[in-house]
């Protein structure tokens, strides 16, 4: 139970040397003397921690004596754990006693025996009626808002401000960069828009065809099949596709680049982030998605006619008439015009959650996640808003 004091060889330059503390086990008078020895401070007692736990649990019979004559330096940890050891030794109704303390060291274990012995107030939570709580959520709510909003317009002012740098020839423009991600979110965005929407459009057809045959008017599924193609669903299902694909891509690479810390290293070479990341990904989304929206348009037709055909024996001639007589310029645009603002938020989005990408991967992925969520949610938001712009103006 007793370990050789030594001086501490761990003691740094500058500080007094301190004697390993020792606890040795003695039985004298009938009962069981407890000599500690050795030097009781905060940077020692440390590996007494084990000796201290075995002998308050050892069996020592009902008469145990702490003596403390032979203790050299002791500070509050020290005073703390001897005190301790003494409560816990007399947990099981022992008789203990805390002995042998130095006249100077007295008020030292006053204290602490003082701080031990006083209760601690058990907090209690505030009350908070259910009204409260939520107008306080409420309110929370809207601070986020707020606090989403301003950093929506960071990210637009820094690629407004980045833009402005290259037209005034203040800047090399990065003509490769926009190329690079026109590739990655366009070209190779192609095949899965162009399947995905030629079904879609060939479901269009078979329902509204599969309906307007009660009434007998079947033929006029090509009008349906035209018009909701060209001034809803294309649009909307090439900005979803490209939300999930593309958003979630701008998402991990800039929050990859984050965790990495390679953000802060275009800081401390003067670069501005979002001029050199967000910037040609804004670009690049803003040319995609309208010529990936009129491949969705032509491949979502192409359904339709296949099915009409198919479906209803309507010949090709007579769904490219029916198109022809239903669709007008306005409507080929309508949709189009969507296109460049869906991508923006797609866009804004995707940086605004890899920016806030901490430095684990569950927050990569946590924000990933949220990235594909929110720009669904916001591009179905905006072809509500046109809806609604278009019906006021009665198009």
């Amino acid at each position: 139970m007793l370990e050789a004091a030594k001086p501490d060889e761990t003691a740094g330059r500058g500080r007094l040397s301190a004697v390993k503390p020792a606890l040795e086990g003695e039985k004298r008078d009938g009962g069981v003397r407890l000599v500690a020895s050795g030097d009781w401070l905060a940077r020692t007692i440390g590996a007494m921690e084990p000796l201290l736990a075995e002998t308050a649990g050892s069996d020592l019979g009902k008469q145990i004596t702490v003596d403390c004559s032979k203790v050299g330096r002791i500070d509050t940890a020290g005073a703390f754990v001897l005190e301790r050891l003494s409560r816990e030794l007399s947990a099981d109704g022992r008789t203990v006693d805390l002995a042998g303390i130095s006249q100077r060291d007295e008020a030292l274990f006053d204290a602490v025996r003082g701080t031990m012995d006083r209760e601690v107030p058990i907090s209690k939570p505030p009350h908070v009626s259910p009204l409260t709580s939520f107008f306080g959520a409420i309110g929370g709510g809207v601070y986020g808002v707020r606090d989403e909003a301003v950093a929506w317009l960071n990210i637009i002012g820094g690629a407004i401000y980045g833009a402005g740098y290259r037209l005034a020839g203040r800047s090399r423009s990065r003509p490769a960069a926009v190329f690079n991600q026109l590739d990655q979110m366009g070209v190779k965005a192609i095949p899965i828009i162009v399947l995905i929407t030629f079904l879609i459009g060939g479901i269009i057809a078979q329902q509204g065809a599969f309906q307007l045959r009660r009434f007998g008017g079947e033929v006029y599924a090509v009008n349906l099949v035209g018009i909701l193609v060209l001034r809803e669903i294309g649009v909307l299902l090439a900005a979803i596709m490209i939300a999930g694909r593309s958003g979630s891509a701008i998402t991990a690479e800039i929050g990859s680049m984050k965790m990495r810390e390679e953000i802060d290293a275009l800081h401390v070479i003067g670069l501005n982030p979002i001029g050199v990341l967000v910037f040609p990904r804004l670009v690049a989304l803003t040319i995609a998605l309208p010529l990936l929206t009129v491949l969705a348009n032509l491949s979502a037709l192409l359904g339709g006619m296949l099915t009409l055909k198919l479906y209803s024996d309507i010949s090709f001639a007579n769904y490219m008439q029916g198109i022809q007589n239903s669709v007008d310029l306005f409507t080929v645009f309508s949709g189009l015009i969507k296109a460049p603002f869906m991508a923006i938020v797609i866009g804004i989005v995707g940086a605004l959650e890899g920016m806030k990408v901490g430095g684990s991967a569950e927050s990569l992925g946590l924000h990933v996640t949220a990235s594909v969520v929110k720009a669904i949610f916001l591009v179905i938001v905006m072809d509500g808003l046109f809806a609604i712009f278009y019906a006021s103006m009665g198009l």
